[in-house]
């Protein structure tokens, strides 16, 4: 028997109905806030994501799909939407109608990981993406867009971090302050933290190995080297988030795994998934656009680890599973060509509507119709047929009504109509 690839899942029937209101949750209120969907292919040039991502990223020295197409070109299965996201809004030349631009996407990521509670090689994500404003008061909109989706989905647990990762002028003031921190630390950090921290010190305040969190405990913030504009656009976050009554934690670790953040960043974590603790994150990367060769355009966004999310969710499943509206029972070779014609018809009336095709007896076909959820049951026969009426069962008060069979379609949209079980 084939399996699936280890870190791979199906979405199962059942599960999906409640992605499927996710999704629909999250459009809509994207669509309130001024926000167009795109789609983004799942493979890209390697280029894109290294010089994106960061080459001193776990994501990029170990994470992701790459592999080479019949031409030898480096290929790569997305990592992550922004870097493909960005690469859209320059190659279409999205800037030149309007440089202020809202995009979301939702779809699948890809990375080696290694598989646990809340993570896959293949997962997807929410992402929601802002460009052409410098303002943190975007920051704090796509902050306040993340907490108004949780609370719509029922989620709890959650609390909202921030900090900010300063700009170009400040940072590297910062790094250097950090560098001779880990040089004294050397002793206690892992063999990867050992390698970058001379390269991009950064990245060592992100690690998850025990021994470097417990390390960076007592490491210098750098909320302490901000510069003058970079502090006044934290306070405004600060400020703006107290505003619209969104509680958070200041959290001077925070610098999430990719090296195009800039000033504001941010995460939504949860005490429900383990050491998987964030499921939501993201923050301002106002160099990357340019970075990419496309205009000096600043941008923010972030992504929402839908697997996560799903997982952590106050909404139960069952509540999502759709069930037939009526089951047609039918008994009899004449019997089965009407009711199949009758399916038809009944489906294109938006009735949700299933019936068995087999030489089943009214007994077994009731059990299925219960087994399926069905609300009502149409039992149908050759004394049916001479009667001219047909038998329609209500299978919660187990009432039953005669249908006439002229006009059977009509007759039973206004029974079903008429009933409270009829969704």
């Amino acid at each position: 028997m084939i399996q699936l690839i280890r870190g791979f899942k199906d979405i199962l029937p059942g599960e999906v109905e409640l992605w499927q209101y996710i999704e629909k949750t999250a459009r809509s209120l994207f669509e309130d806030f001024g926000f167009k969907e795109i789609r983004i292919p799942i493979m890209e040039r390697t280029e894109l994501f290294a010089r994106s991502i960061g080459e001193d990223t776990d994501i990029v020295e170990k994470e992701m799909y790459t592999f080479p197409d019949r031409k030898g070109s480096l290929i790569t299965l997305r990592p992550e939407a922004t870097a493909s996201v960005c690469r859209s809004y320059i190659q279409h030349k999205l800037y030149s109608k309007d440089p202020v631009q809202k995009y979301f996407t939702i779809g699948p990521m890809f990375r080696r990981e290694r598989p646990q509670k809340g993570r896959y090689r293949q997962f997807y994500q929410i992402n929601a993406e802002i460009f052409g404003v410098d303002s943190p008061l975007v920051d704090v909109e796509l902050i306040f867009l993340m907490v108004t989706l949780f609370s719509r989905l029922s989620v709890s647990d959650v609390e909202t971090h921030i900090n900010s990762l300063g700009c170009p002028e400040c940072r590297p003031t910062f790094k250097a302050v950090l560098s001779d921190f880990l040089t004294s630390s050397t002793g206690t950090l892992c063999s990867d933290c050992i390698r970058r921290k001379d390269r991009n010190p950064l990245r060592v305040l992100d690690c998850k190995v025990p021994a470097c969190r417990e390390a960076m405990a007592h490491a210098p913030s750098i909320l302490d080297y901000l510069c003058p504009a970079c502090s006044q656009h934290f306070e405004t976050v600060k400020t703006a988030l107290d505003a619209m009554n969104v509680p958070f934690t200041i959290d001077k670790r925070l610098v999430r795994g990719l090296d195009y953040y800039t000033r504001t960043t941010f995460e939504i974590q949860t005490g429900s998934l383990g050491a998987q603790s964030a499921v939501a994150g993201g923050g301002r990367y106002d160099g990357l656009v340019k970075a990419l060769g496309g205009p000096d355009t600043p941008a923010t966004g972030f992504a929402i680890g839908f697997d996560r999310l799903a997982e952590i969710t106050g909404l139960n499943c069952n509540d999502f599973i759709k069930t037939p509206d009526i089951y047609l029972a039918a008994l009899g070779e004449k019997s089965l060509s009407l009711a199949f014609e009758w399916r038809s018809a009944l489906c294109l009336e938006g009735i949700k509507t299933e019936m068995d095709f087999g030489d089943k007896s009214l007994k077994s076909q009731m059990k299925r119709a219960d087994r399926l959820g069905a609300k009502h049951v149409l039992i149908v026969g050759d004394n049916e047929i001479k009667q001219g009426s047909v038998i329609l069962r209500n299978m919660t008060t187990k009432e039953q009504v005669l249908i006439p069979i002229e006009r059977v379609v009509e007759n039973i949209k206004a029974n079903l109509g008429a009933s409270p079980q009829l969704e």
